[in-house]
Formats: structure tokens, sequence, C-alpha cells
């Protein structure tokens, strides 16, 4: 690695495989920004890695407070890496509440960096210590590798000459933390400063400020006896597939994956959407795209969000909206008139904690049955799920492609965790994407058979009959439509047949969707390990260690929700047991018993945190026991 300046001293390196840091301080400290560049820098030097940020649901909450305290969380690596760290290696604690929340999680022997300046009687009595029982002085912290340092003291000294006011100064100690990891771990500056250049192109005094900020944390790094006696780390780059890579996060995934499935479709991109956390990223990417054609509409709350998307389905557009799940039930009622039209519409739903207002910044997984059954009458829809943040791209571009062939609105299941995660992504070529074939009705002609709307094909789906074209008229709305005629009907054989239609279109989704794949273990043994989207990780890093440890156990991930893929159930029978981890009280535990007729192991988590794979290798562990 190329260090940014000449170190004035010989300090030992040690390689690292990988290594997980949590950046924690109150939600004032910039840590999501402190750690979205070290992620930056981690990526463009090549190492894998995985983030997951973790914020209050609250605007501002109570500084110093347990819980106004913001963290971001990455493992990073030279091997493949798959989830955050179940436990972190480094612990930067810029206040005493950020070191009492966290200190549980970190590795025995772990480092621990301070801002002294965060411990003071005030921060000690708010975080819950005490005035008079500060952590850095009571020997609690002796099986740790301690470094304690006035960040906001070294901040405002380095920074004297500036001219900036106090306040201005001490926003940039965030980068003076940064600059320390920097020479932690061996890593150049020259990302960062390039970043704050054009952050703060028009207000250069800021810029410079922070650039002489992760500067002299860097060379405190360096001069500091406190670090050199310690030693320095090194975390190679990663063996990857050949090609361009970009670093994302699901939330911009997905956008990138609508975008793209429009192109490859030959239509036009509009998203009807009304801001809600934690999907609201994916209208602000969408709304950055107006040069590739793509049209988004900020509406007034989630029901005209989705109508306006219905509508734009209607016109000939390929159309979508975004949501997370109190969004998703305002949504229900309109998502029963895309069913009953049969148009394409695509619903990327976020999830979030819950219910109603629940935990707006917390991942669950707790809109799988809302997602299946959520409206009224018999509406069925297909139900995907992403597990990954580069997966949302192409889970966003797989529901586009199902919902245009088939003639469906279609909902694609992300999360919170996967939302605001990033990971690098091999940027795909076009002509390796899967072509997406809308079949529009052609005009009809003086003499032609009278046009019928709802007449379908061998899969029961009706073709795209765009406004404006010649011969093409025919009824809309929500009222049930009669049989190929699409005329309104309220006879009892009718409504009978066309509910059966239209469930038996989506059941024939599962003969143009893959089989369902072992992504690890072996193809029968005792126990399978199910999962569903953002699990994926920790349940592949937990079943690769119970399977080194000499246990028969295997792991698949499943896409398709609805339909489930034609293989799933003879899957399932090929092993003595079946656990299904979930952040949720069981929802797809519930579908699989009810259709397969088996009673899985349930393992259930709902605290607003993902799964990590120590939680899942200790439930392996105990179930293989008993088999």
């Amino acid at each position: 690695m190329t260090d940014t300046t000449t170190t004035t001293r010989q300090v030992n390196v040690t390689p690292k495989t990988s290594v997980t840091v949590l950046f924690a301080g109150d939600s004032g400290d910039g840590m999501q920004l402190t750690g979205t560049q070290f992620a930056n820098t981690v990526a463009v030097y090549g190492s894998d890695l995985n983030t997951f940020p973790n914020f209050p649901s609250e605007i501002r909450a109570p500084a110093g407070t347990i819980s106004g305290v913001s963290g971001f969380q990455m493992q990073f690596g030279s091997t493949a890496v798959y989830t955050p760290g179940a436990k972190f290696d480094v612990l930067i604690a810029m206040n005493a509440a950020a070191l009492k929340s966290n200190i549980d999680k970190l590795h025995h022997g772990g480092i621990i960096i301070v801002d002294t300046d965060g411990f003071d009687a005030k921060n000690l009595k708010l975080s819950g210590y005490g005035e008079g029982n500060n952590p850095l002085e009571d020997g609690s912290l002796n099986d740790y590798t301690l470094f304690s340092v006035p960040v906001v003291s070294l901040t405002r000294k380095a920074l004297a000459d500036t001219g900036l006011s106090v306040k201005n100064i001490d926003r940039c100690k965030n980068m003076f933390i940064l600059g320390i990891l920097y020479w932690l771990y061996s890593l150049p500056i020259e990302t960062t400063v390039q970043t704050l250049k054009s952050k703060f192109k028009n207000k250069a005094d800021i810029a410079d400020a922070n650039i002489k900020a992760v500067t002299a944390g860097y060379n405190f790094g360096d001069e500091t006896d406190m670090f050199a006696q310690f030693g320095r780390f090194e975390v190679g780059p990663a063996e990857m597939k050949k090609g361009t890579y970009r670093r994302v996060t699901g939330n911009e995934a997905a956008a990138i994956g609508l975008a793209a499935a429009s192109k490859k479709a030959g239509l036009k991109l509009f998203l009807g959407s009304y801001p809600i956390t934690p999907a609201t990223e994916i209208l602000q990417a969408l709304a950055n795209m107006k040069k590739w054609g793509v049209k988004t509409f900020q509406a007034e709350d989630e029901i005209a969000g989705v109508l306006s998307s219905i509508g734009a389905s209607y016109g000939g557009a390929l159309a979508a909206t975004s949501t997370s799940g109190p969004g998703l039930a305002l949504k229900s009622e309109a998502l029963g008139l895309a069913v009953i039209m049969e148009v394409p519409l695509v619903v990327i739903n976020v999830q979030r904690g819950g219910p109603s207002t629940g935990l707006p910044t917390k991942p669950e997984q707790s809109d799988l049955f809302i997602s299946m059954f959520g409206r009224h009458g018999d509406a069925p829809v297909p139900v995907i799920a992403a597990y990954s943040p580069v997966d949302c791209f192409y889970a966003a571009y797989e529901a586009a492609k199902i919902a245009v062939e088939h003639m469906t609105p279609v909902i694609c299941l992300t999360d919170g965790y996967l939302a605001f995660s990033s990971e690098p992504m091999l940027i795909p070529s076009p002509d390796s994407l899967l072509d997406v074939k809308p079949v529009f009705a052609k005009p009809r002609n003086e003499g032609d058979a009278p046009y019928l709307p709802y007449k379908r094909d061998e899969r029961a789906v009706r073709e795209w009959a765009v406004p404006g074209t010649k011969g093409l008229e025919h009824r809309i709305g929500g009222l049930e439509k009669s049989h190929e005629t699409g005329n309104v009907s309220h006879d009892p054989a009718n409504h009978q047949l066309m509910t059966d239609l239209r469930l038996q279109k989506v059941e024939k989704v599962a003969d143009s969707i893959p089989l369902q794949t072992i992504d690890n273990g072996p193809e029968k043994g005792d126990l399978l390990v199910l999962g569903w989207g953002s699990t994926y990780g920790a349940i592949k890093i937990a079943v690769d260690r119970a399977r080194k440890a000499g246990h028969s156990v295997a792991h698949a991930h499943l896409r398709y929700l609805n339909p489930f893929p034609k293989n799933l159930g003879e899957i399932l029978s090929s092993y003595k047991k079946v656990l299904i981890p979930e952040n949720n009280c069981g929802q797809l535990l519930m579908m699989i018993r009810d259709r397969f007729l088996i009673e899985p192991v349930a393992f259930n988590k709902v605290e607003g945190l993902p799964f990590n794979e120590m939680e899942i290798e200790a439930k392996i562990t105990d179930i293989v026991k008993e088999l």
C-alpha cells in the first residue's frame, strides 16, 4: 500500500485477512460520513467489503445519550466478505455513550480508540456511567488495547490558523479520527481528499479544513509513540473477477436495476413515489437519471404515488413505485386495481421494523405476509427478494422482467439493512442481462375481429394495449372484467373464472424462473438452513463453519417467494430437518409448513438488527446435536 507521507520511523506492519471496524459517536458526529469515506478508500484499494450503517430513528436524538448513538460498521478483507462482521476488531468511540453501547460487541483484546474529550462529566452522566465513573480510568478496559486521544483538542490545534469558528472546526474531528485509521491500516488519504474537494467545491475553506484535519490525523498516527510502539496493519486487495467495479448501496443498486430493465425493454421508466425511510434514496437516485429518460414523480402521499405509476403503466411505460411497510399498507387497494387491470408494475418494498410507524431506520423481514396476502379479495402477485446490496440490482431487474412479460404487479422485497449497506459491484455488460420482452397489442384495421383486451396466451397473459393505438379501445377500472371482452361483469361464474385465471397466471411464473439450487453443502443430509432476503451472508458463513466442523448441513436461499421454484418441495424432503432463520415471527416458516406439510425449526429475531453468523452457527450446533 502507498503511504500518504514518508514515515518518520519504522514500525511493524502486521498482515490481516480481514478486519471489522465500528465508527460510533453521537448522531451529529458524522460517523456515517466517516465510515463511508473509509469504505470508499477500501473499495478503491480493491479489498472486498460489507457495511452496516446503524443510526437513530429520531431526526436529532438527545446528544450524548445511548439512544443518540450513530454507528457505521464495516468488514473489509482480502477474501470474500459477506457480512459486516458479528463482532468487530476496532471500536472508534467518540463519546462515552458510544463506548458503553458497543463494548460488548468488541472482540477480546480488540482495539479501542476513544476521543477523551467525549468523556467529560456531562458525557459520563448522559451515557449512564455516572460522573465519577470513567471507564478510561477504572481498569474496566484492561482486556482491550486502548488508545486515548483528545481528538477535539488536537483538531482545534491543527486548524487554529484556518479562521473558521470553533463550531466549524469541531465538525472536522471525524476527519482527524479517519486519518488515524488510514495510518493504522496503511491506507492512503488521497481518495478522501478528492472527495472533499468535490463535495465542498463551492466552500474552499471548509474543504481545506477537512483535508488538513485528515492529514493531521494521519500524521498524528505516524508520529505519536502510542501507535508507533503498537505497529500498523495491512489488509491486501481481494481476488475478484476482472472488470469495472463501483461501490453501491442496496437502494442505489435497486434504482440502477430498474433503469437497466427499462433500457433493455425499450421502455420509458417512470417512478411514482413518496419519500419514506428507508426507501427514499431509490427516488433520489432515479431523479438524477433524467438524461437517460427516467421520469420521477414525488407524490403528496403513498396512494398518489402508486396510482400515478399505474397510470404510467397503462400508458405503456415501465412503471415502479418504492416504499416501506407503512406505505405498502396504504397502497393495498391500488395494488388490487393493478391486479384486476392486469398491468405491469414493480413495487420495491424496503422493509423496516413494524407495526405502524415502528422502527423507521431498523431492518426487519416482516412484510412477507402483507406482500403475499395484503389486498382486498384474492389478488395474487409474484414476490421476489434480494439477498445482498448488489443483488438489489438483479432483484429489481428481474421484478421488472416478470412484471412486463407476465402483465402483473410484482413486489420486490429488500430491507433497511440491504438498503443502506454497501459492497463492491462488478458492473455487468448490458449483453449479459436477460432480455425483457413486452408484448404489445397490434393496431386493428377495418374488417378485423373485435379487439378482446383480456384474451390470453398459454401462460394466461394478456397483451399490453397502449392508449391511442388504433382499434384497441376498451374498458378499464376496478370493477370485475368479463372474460376476454373486458366489459364490466357481475356474473358469479365469470368472477370465479377471472379469479382463477389471475391466480393461474401468477402460478405459471414458476415455469419461467430457475429451479432452486443449494448455495452451500450437500444435496442431501441432516439439516438444511433455508433463508430468504438479507439473512444470506450470515447463513452462508454459519453453514460453512458448521460444515468445517464436520456437520452435514446445507444452505438454500430463496429468491422467489411467490410462486416457489417448482423443485423446492423435493429439496426440502432431502433433509432430516429444515431450519428457517427470519427477522420476523416466522412468516416464511408458516408458508413452507402450509405448502409442503413439514415442520421446520423456527429461528426468529425481531430486534431491529440483522442476524449475525455467530447466532446462526450456535443454533445449527444445537440442532445437529439432537439428530
